[in-house]
């Protein structure tokens, strides 16, 4: 007798470093991208969407994880033996796009866009593969006024997503000071140790924040040991290199105005670092002229973005507040987006510089952090459940949330059966506000039930007994059949509070 064959059963699981999302997350994750999107667009930017796959050389050396910078996307060999990949960001498909349709579109051209992208990097804590960015770039446009445009964007974007103002700080800097530090700390050679050495002080600029000076100073130097023990190789400045490179990370005073007075002094003799110096202090009046002062946007020259592609005034939005997690500790979020000016990405196409300055915002955190600010798990309202105890009135009841629906109301029939409790179990499950009841005895009078779920279950904690339930009966009343939506209207804002 052969031997039954086993069926093969794959195991139900989701892949490492992604995650499902059901219900409330994505609902408030399409809420606030509505309303930056409109931010976006009050300002003239018109939506772009392009594919999720690049062919790879498209995509260029830019790679977010500068450790691994042939393990950064997610790549695969077309029919044609052509390698794609899955984008890593929306700025590389818009350089594509733009070198592409370059002679069509009007110049500037301002687009945004909204959507996942990959990144093929160890996944961790908060730390996804897969992720959606929010994005708003302007092709075409040089420096200053474009990039002042683009901060008073990201402070407007920043409000509207549901940031205080007070609660953030966009923070900007300007990639030519950075060259021009080396300049003047003696590490602009070209030899590719050089490179190698120019990247680890940078890496050390950018964990002032995290580190402090003196943190920082053992990164510029032979190295640090963190808490862990754990040893990261420092840059191995000396010490007059060290002073230099720490006195300009310390040049923040107090207004923008202050700290471009501090940086012309120190950048002197650099024709690169005064340049970038005098485009910040352009970009920085004419914000404060709109009223996006120091309050809101603020030079900081620890800011130093990781991509290699940007040229000119780079920024981030930085949320200020302190919140606590589920087990009251204290969590600060930092950097939510960042962006800033990269006129040699479309060169890569067109063989000539093209201008252009962007940002990108990070709404996976965005929401994390006012959910963590607001100390609430959100959960979006369910929709009103219309229970069906009768099987040949499914008609009616179909009418019924077809009414509410029509109303602007969300409103759905139970189908799964006619058993009560386990209707009024679904509709605890579905988070409903309400519970619509029409039985034989209310359907002979011409009436119905409104069973009031939240409250019902608020008040059912200080019942003790089911005798004192069904004598109070708080958290339902009966209406004529005809007065269902308003009744629902007049109950429902009371859910929200």
């Amino acid at each position: 007798m052969a031997k039954k064959q086993k069926t093969f059963r794959p195991k139900a699981r989701v892949p490492r470093g992604f995650h499902d999302r059901l219900g409330s997350a994505l609902t408030a994750e399409r809420d606030m991208l509505a309303r930056i999107s409109a931010v976006y667009e009050a300002h003239g930017f018109d939506a772009l969407e392009t594919p999720a796959f690049e062919y790879t050389d498209a995509l260029g050396k830019f790679l977010p994880d500068v450790d691994r910078p042939n393990a950064g996307v997610f790549s695969l060999t077309d029919d044609d033996e052509q390698w794609m990949s899955l984008r890593y960001d929306l700025t590389a498909p818009l350089a594509r796009f733009v070198a592409e349709n370059y002679d069509g579109l009007p110049k500037p051209f301002r687009r945004y866009q909204v959507g996942p992208v990959w990144r093929n990097e160890k996944p961790g804590p908060g730390r996804f593969r897969q992720f959606t960015q929010c994005d708003a770039d302007t092709v075409g446009a040089p420096a200053p006024h474009a990039d002042a445009e683009m901060c008073a964007l990201f402070a407007d974007v920043m409000e509207a997503a549901g940031i205080a103002r007070g609660d953030y700080i966009i923070r900007l800097n300007d990639r030519r000071l950075l060259a021009g530090l080396m300049e003047i700390a003696g590490l602009a050679g070209v030899a590719t140790e050089d490179e190698a050495q120019r990247m680890t002080v940078l890496r050390a600029l950018d964990k002032l924040d995290r580190l402090g000076e003196d943190g920082v100073k053992l990164l510029l130097g032979p190295g640090r040991k963190d808490a862990s023990g754990d040893f990261t190789e420092g840059a191995g400045l000396d010490a007059g290199q060290i002073d230099r490179v720490i006195s300009f990370v310390t040049a923040t005073a107090q207004t923008n105005a202050q700290t471009c007075a501090r940086l012309r002094e120190f950048f002197g003799p650099s024709e690169t670092g005064l340049a970038g110096v005098q485009t910040l202090d352009e970009m920085t009046m004419q914000l404060a002229a709109l009223g996006y002062k120091e309050d809101r946007i603020r030079i900081d020259l620890s800011i130093i973005r990781g991509l290699e592609y940007y040229t000119g005034p780079v920024f981030e939005a930085d949320l200020t507040f302190e919140a606590k997690d589920d087990k009251g500790r204290p969590v600060r979020f930092g950097s939510v987006g960042g962006g800033g000016r990269y006129d040699g990405l479309v060169k890569r196409f067109k063989g000539v510089e093209v201008p252009a300055v962007g940002i990108s915002v990070g709404v996976s955190r965005l929401l994390a952090a006012l959910a963590l600010k607001d100390n609430t798990a959100k959960v979006a309202a369910g929709p009103v459940v219309v229970l069906a105890l009768e099987k040949d009135q499914m008609a009616a009841y179909q009418q019924m949330a077809a009414e509410l629906r029509a109303a602007g109301l969300r409103a759905e029939v139970y189908l799964g059966g006619s058993n009560f409790a386990k209707q009024l179990k679904y509709a605890d499950k579905r988070g409903a506000p309400l519970a619509i009841i029409q039985g034989e005895d209310e359907r002979a009078k011409g009436e119905i039930t409104i069973k009031d779920l939240v409250l019902g279950a608020a008040l059912s904690k200080n019942i003790q007994d089911n005798k004192q339930w069904r004598e109070g009966q708080p958290a339902q009343f009966t209406v004529k059949r005809a007065a269902l939506v308003e009744a629902v209207k007049q109950t429902l804002p009371r859910k929200s509070q």
